[in-house]
């Protein structure tokens, strides 16, 4: 798994520890369904939303089915602890107009001429935050514009590089090689010569999007999400998006469907004469 997906569960299991600290629970053992349940209880009083107690809890069960192969544990007491049902809400995106502002940038800078760079690679390939940062010069065939990506689960995919994107990489890395130290192969770097953070990343397109005039916050995952509604609003190749994306299941992928006919009832409500409302 990714180290973002360990630090999770390792932040979820803490929680569950100092519960029973709290409780007077000296072994992990001890610990009963009635205990369980009242933990799940006091996750929903902090506020947490019913994804997170689900996130919580799983990374419990899978503590104690790992407790119970071990012989250290008996009984799992998360096994009947239901968390509250998510609410599934769609992506935020951005439409064509706003992306196009966005992308507008008169790079000349340095640092512009990146972040313009980062942001037409996300765009143009449907990018993950941490998959853009682990980017590597061996990863770009700029002859035939496509990179190859390594996405959730170290598993690979080669994707297409648009032309404004291809523009915006060759011009910042004749850039780049004026900041870059010898051994440093990542292609987006900070000003010392390093790979770049994943918190510069979302604060650059956070701090143009500002610039550019744009009344939303724009993280660099509603780029993706951008990225995927308007190839498959374009397209409708389902598949074809699922592959670009990397989803492992085409179930990920459909959640675009969704925006897409949300978007597609907006304008019948708007325009249809039996839809819209009198007076």
């Amino acid at each position: 798994m990714s180290a973002h997906t360990l630090g999770a569960y390792r932040l979820d299991l803490e929680k569950l520890l100092a519960f029973t600290k709290r409780h007077g629970v000296t072994e992990l053992s001890a610990l009963n369904a009635h205990q369980a349940r009242a933990f799940a209880a006091e996750l929903r009083r902090t506020g947490l939303s019913g994804r997170s107690i689900q996130r919580v809890l799983c990374a419990a069960r899978g503590l104690y089915r790992y407790l119970q192969r071990e012989k250290l544990a008996v009984r799992n007491p998360f096994s009947g602890v239901t968390a509250p049902k998510a609410v599934n809400r769609l992506p935020r995106t951005l439409n064509a107009d706003q992306v196009s502002l966005l992308l507008s940038v008169k790079a000349k800078k340095p640092l512009a001429i990146r972040d313009l760079a980062m942001m037409e690679l996300m765009y143009s390939s449907g990018l993950r935050l941490s998959e853009l940062a682990n980017l590597d010069l061996a990863d770009l065939d700029l002859r035939d514009n496509l990179v190859r990506v390594t996405g959730k689960g170290n598993k690979t995919r080669i994707v297409p590089v648009g032309k404004f994107a291809r523009a915006a990489l060759d011009d910042w890395l004749g850039q780049r090689a004026l900041i870059i130290t010898d051994s440093e192969n990542a292609i987006f770097v900070s000003t010392r010569g390093r790979r770049i953070s994943l918190r510069s990343i979302q604060a650059r397109i956070a701090h143009w999007a500002k610039i550019q005039g744009l009344d939303v916050r724009v993280s660099p995952h509603m780029l993706r999400h951008s990225f995927a509604s308007h190839l498959l609003e374009s397209s409708g190749e389902l598949r074809a998006v699922q592959e670009l994306l990397g989803h492992a299941n085409i179930r990920t992928t459909q959640v675009y469907t969704h925006l897409d006919f949300q978007q597609l009832a907006k304008v019948y409500d708007r325009a249809h004469p039996r839809a819209r409302k009198r007076g």
